[in-house]
């Protein structure tokens, strides 16, 4: 199996694991009815701000923390959001890649649900955005 290397395998990545996240009706609904993504539109953006952490591309532009804040103040993540979240993540990279940039993804993956739930803690705890 081969490692994660290209913005193409990024953006095979990212809609294996969008499949498995929508797919699943304990977490869909923050991205159907409360986000309201339009997927084709944010699948890129996604793959840009991935791009970004494992290859240092500059493609990112926005503010990932502030949107995930935002979403939060409308429906509150709860742990098991972020253990679904990083579940769906590391099934979908084991599933498709092996190496370096496979094992940084998810350690990254990790990191990123770990400092979201300690701002969202935070967040709730003071009443601010």
């Amino acid at each position: 199996m081969a490692d994660i290397e290209t913005r193409e395998d990024l953006a095979a990545l990212v809609e294996c694991f969008y499949k498995k996240l929508l797919s699943d009706h304990s977490i869909s609904y923050l991205f159907t009815d409360v986000a309201r993504i339009n997927l084709p539109e944010h699948l890129p953006v996604l793959v840009d701000f991935w791009d970004m952490i494992l290859f240092q591309a500059d493609t990112y532009r926005k503010n990932v923390m502030q949107l995930h804040l935002a979403l939060h103040a409308q429906s509150p993540l709860s742990d098991h959001h972020f253990e679904t979240w990083l579940s769906y993540f590391k099934q979908t990279v084991d599933e498709l890649f092996a190496g370096d940039k496979a094992e940084l993804a998810k350690q990254r993956a990790l990191s990123i649900a770990t400092m979201m739930k300690i701002k969202m803690a935070q967040q709730t705890s003071t009443g601010t955005a």
